[in-house]
């Protein structure tokens, strides 16, 4: 027997208002058993439109955070305060001594000393005394510099000179020790000590551009006109009183018929000479080197 609440299902959904029967009653079976399905797809349409305005609402899910990055090393640090330790200035080499006096030992005919050179730079920041001394102490204990001293003193050897010394090993370690002497002090002399008392820069700058002549004069002149620590020119004391003062201290290791003031004037002339000529070869050297070498760079 049918129930009331099955008739009235049976109504709303076949629209048949009264006992279904025959074909009728088929068709309301089928209507009955598709029921459950209808009922539940309206269920799942009800609870998704429920909840679709709270999705809405959600807010977006949050973004990663930015992937942390490593903090510089040591090393990278030591790096950057060294560059901006550095002077500012054109070539620099490479060593501790260079970097910080803004010099470069640019080695004439790759074997003689070439420090306190400054390369492509006008103006660099004054030096301490230290940094003269140091300047001086690695041009005279430089390697390149013992040959050259062995051929200073050799040649003395050839012209026995002096007579007093005679010939030997013996006496070419004497000619080498006043030779290798006067070069020392007279380089202590004006690179270091009177530079520092007369607070003058005892550096090279070249002059890098122009005529042969024009920067010929430029070499020479350096013998007599000075930049200061301050950035000013005036005479240069450095070389005059420091080359005579190395003179007048050879007196100490040369031979008694040597301590002449002939000997003496001889002694001063060939180290303003031979400074003179260090400056000519410092100053034409990076012409010779790319020409000759076909080496652009120190």
């Amino acid at each position: 027997m049918w129930s009331p609440r099955i008739l009235e299902t049976t109504r709303l959904i076949t629209g048949f208002a009264t006992k279904p029967s025959g074909d009728n009653y088929l068709e309301a079976m089928k209507s009955q058993k598709r029921f459950p399905f209808l009922f539940a797809g309206a269920a799942l349409l009800g609870m998704w439109a429920a909840a679709s305005p709270a999705l809405a609402q959600q807010p977006d899910p949050q973004q990663p955070p930015p992937p942390k990055t490593d903090p510089p090393s040591s090393s990278e640090k030591n790096n950057k305060d060294k560059k901006q330790d550095e002077p500012p200035g054109g070539t620099v080499g490479k060593s501790k001594l260079e970097k910080e006096t803004g010099t470069v030992n640019d080695r004439i005919f790759e074997v003689l000393p070439n420090y306190g050179t400054v390369e492509n730079a006008n103006a660099l920041p004054p030096l301490s005394t230290g940094q003269k001394f140091r300047i001086a102490t690695a041009s005279v204990f430089d390697w390149g510099a013992y040959p050259f001293n062995g051929a200073l003193s050799a040649i003395a050897q050839a012209r026995n000179d002096p007579k007093e010394w005679g010939q030997g090993w013996d006496a070419y370690g004497k000619r080498f020790g006043a030779n290798f002497a006067d070069n020392s002090i007279g380089t202590y002399m004006t690179v270091a000590v009177f530079p520092s008392l007369f607070r003058e820069d005892p550096r090279y700058y070249q002059m890098g551009k122009g005529g042969f002549w024009r920067r010929s004069y430029h070499a020479v002149n350096r013998l007599f006109v000075t930049r200061t620590d301050s950035g000013a020119t005036h005479f240069n004391y450095s070389e005059s009183i420091g080359n005579a003062a190395a003179a007048a201290l050879s007196n100490l290791y040369h031979v008694p018929s040597d301590r002449t003031a002939s000997r003496n004037a001889t002694t001063f002339a060939f180290l303003i000479v031979y400074d003179g000529l260090a400056n000519g070869m410092k100053e034409f050297w990076p012409d010779i080197r790319r020409k000759v070498f076909r080496k652009n760079t120190p």
